[in-house]
C-alpha cells in the first residue's frame, strides 16, 4: 500500500441483495431507544443488548471459542473450514459501558471466511465500575500477549464504534512506547473525540437511527470516571470537570498525532453522529504520511457493517475489509 494515499472507496461488488435498508432502520432505531437510553441503568442496558446480541447467530459452522490473553477473557471466531493464516482482534463497541464480544460475531464470522483469519474479541472492562484506563490496559495486554506467540506483521488490529477508538489508542500507546506495532488497523465507525458537542451538528442528530449525544455523553463521563451506576442524561460533552479527561489523546485519540501509524481503513455512514470523527482523522492521518482508505456509504447508519448478512452494504464493508487485511499482512506468512 503506497504512503500519503487517502482514498474514498464506492462501495460495490455485492452480489445479491439482503434486505433494503430502509426495512432495517425502523429495527436499529427501536434499539437506539429501547437500549441505548441514558436514563436506563447501565446494568439494564447490558442486558437489554446481550438478550438482542445472542439472537444474532453466527453463521453454520463458525467456530466460537474461548480463551485468556495476560488474565483477559476473549473470543476466538473461525469460519467453517478456515486454516487461518493471520489475526483480526477486534474491539466490540458499546461506548466503553455496554457490550461484548457477542455483539460482533456475525461480522467476525463473515471476516474470517472472507480474509481466511481467525478474530479475537477482547471482553476488556467496562466503564464506570472498570473506569478509563481500564480497558486500554487490558487492549495492551492482548496484544503484548498475542504478539509473543505470532508476528505482529500478520495481526490487523480492527474495532467498530467505541471499539474503534480502543483499538487507534492501543496502536498509538504502542507508538509512544516504541513497541512493535500491528500490520494495520480497520476502524468502523470509530469513536475517536469524547468531548465533542455532538448536538451541534442538529441534522446529523435526526438522521442517526441509533445514538444520541445524550448516551454518548453520559458514556463519555463515565468513561473517564465521571458516572455512577446508571447513564444520566448529558449535553453532548466537552465541559464540566471530565474537559481535561476527554483531551487525553489515549481517551479521544483523534487529538494525538497521527504520523508513524499502520495503514488504516476507516469505515463509516454518512447519517451517523461519528461520521465526523472519522472524516477527520483521514484527513489528519493521510496529511501526517500515515496511509489511509476511508470509505463513507451514504445514507447508511452507525456501525451498519455489523449487519453484515442482512444488507448488501455491509458484505461490502467486510468485503473491503478482508481486501485490506489481506493485503497489510500478505508478506507475513
Amino acid at each position: 500500500m503506497s504512503p500519503r494515499r487517502a482514498a474514498a472507496v464506492s462501495p460495490s461488488g455485492v452480489r445479491g441483495l439482503r434486505l433494503p435498508p430502509a426495512l432495517l432502520r425502523p429495527g436499529i432505531r427501536q434499539l437506539g431507544r429501547r437500549v441505548l437510553d441514558p436514563a436506563l441503568p447501565w446494568e439494564t442496558q447490558r442486558r437489554r443488548l446481550d438478550r438482542i446480541a445472542a439472537a444474532s447467530l453466527a453463521p453454520r459452522g463458525v467456530t466460537v471459542a474461548e480463551r485468556v490473553l495476560d488474565g483477559v477473557r476473549a473470543e476466538v471466531v473461525v469460519a467453517g473450514g478456515v486454516r487461518p493464516l493471520r489475526t483480526v482482534v477486534c474491539f466490540h463497541g458499546g461506548g466503553y459501558c455496554v457490550g461484548s464480544a457477542r455483539l460482533v460475531r456475525p461480522w467476525a464470522a463473515a471476516l474470517s471466511a472472507a480474509a481466511g483469519c481467525r478474530v479475537i474479541v477482547p471482553e476488556y472492562r467496562l466503564a464506570p465500575e472498570h473506569p478509563y484506563p481500564a480497558a486500554l490496559s487490558d487492549g495492551l495486554a492482548v496484544l503484548s500477549a498475542l504478539f509473543s506467540e505470532v508476528s505482529p506483521e500478520s495481526v490487523v488490529v480492527a474495532g467498530d464504534s467505541a471499539g474503534g477508538g480502543l483499538a487507534l489508542a492501543v496502536v498509538l500507546a504502542r507508538r509512544e512506547s516504541g513497541e512493535k506495532l500491528p500490520a494495520g488497523c480497520v476502524l468502523v465507525s470509530p469513536w475517536l473525540d469524547l468531548g465533542r458537542d455532538r448536538s451541534r451538528v442538529p441534522g446529523l442528530v435526526r438522521r442517526d437511527v441509533l445514538l444520541s449525544p445524550g448516551w454518548l455523553a453520559a458514556c463519555a463521563s463515565a468513561y473517564i470516571g465521571g458516572g455512577a451506576g446508571s447513564g444520566g442524561a448529558g449535553s453532548g460533552g466537552g465541559s464540566g470537570s471530565g474537559s481535561a479527561g476527554w483531551a487525553d489523546p489515549l481517551v479521544s485519540p483523534l487529538r494525538a498525532a497521527h504520523g508513524g501509524l499502520p495503514p488504516l481503513l476507516i469505515q463509516a455512514g454518512s447519517d451517523e453522529l461519528l461520521a465526523p470523527d472519522a472524516r477527520a482523522l483521514a484527513a489528519s492521518a493521510s496529511a501526517a504520511g500515515t496511509d489511509v482508505t476511508y470509505t463513507r456509504w451514504p445514507r447508511l447508519w452507525h456501525d451498519f457493517p455489523l449487519q453484515a448478512g442482512l444488507i448488501a452494504a455491509a458484505d461490502s464493508a467486510v468485503a473491503q475489509a478482508a481486501w485490506f487485511v489481506e493485503t497489510v499482512t500478505d508478506n507475513s506468512g
